[in-house]
């Protein structure tokens, strides 16, 4: 799978999904299906949606599926970039309010010492009587 934050990038027209390998299940079967009934939609798709096919016979069957679902075809442009990320300064400040949101403010009954574990303040202001 992809990591967060990187986007995938598919080479074949209508390719929406990783390639699987040759003994995959499915891939069998779905290539088996496509031999054995070319006009099979399911196939048609299935192939199509996970790069099986080779280019002239992926962009064939893209126009065609295009026309089907009536949908515009999708021009192949230049590999896509990775989303641009935030500034440094940015990530910090948010860093910074999901602290002291997680924290809370001065009157919280709760205090964090050095070592970041959590000590109630109610416990030590409380008198128990023995």
């Amino acid at each position: 799978m992809s990591e967060e934050g990187v986007e995938e990038v598919f080479l074949k027209p209508g390719q929406k999904f990783a390639t699987p390998s040759p003994g995959n299940g499915d891939r069998v079967f779905y290539e088996t299906l496509l031999q054995q009934r070319p006009d099979s939609e399911m196939a048609q798709e299935w192939c199509l949606f996970y790069g099986i096919l080779d280019e002239q016979d992926a962009h064939k069957l893209y126009l065609k599926y295009c026309k089907r679902k009536n949908i515009a075809p999708k021009v192949a442009a230049s590999p896509v970039k990775a989303p641009a990320r935030a500034s440094a300064a940015a990530t910090a400040a948010a860093n910074k309010r999901r602290k002291t949101a997680t924290r809370g403010g001065e009157d919280d009954d709760m205090a964090v010492d050095d070592t970041g574990i959590a000590e109630s303040k109610v416990w030590e202001s409380a008198s128990v009587p023995i």
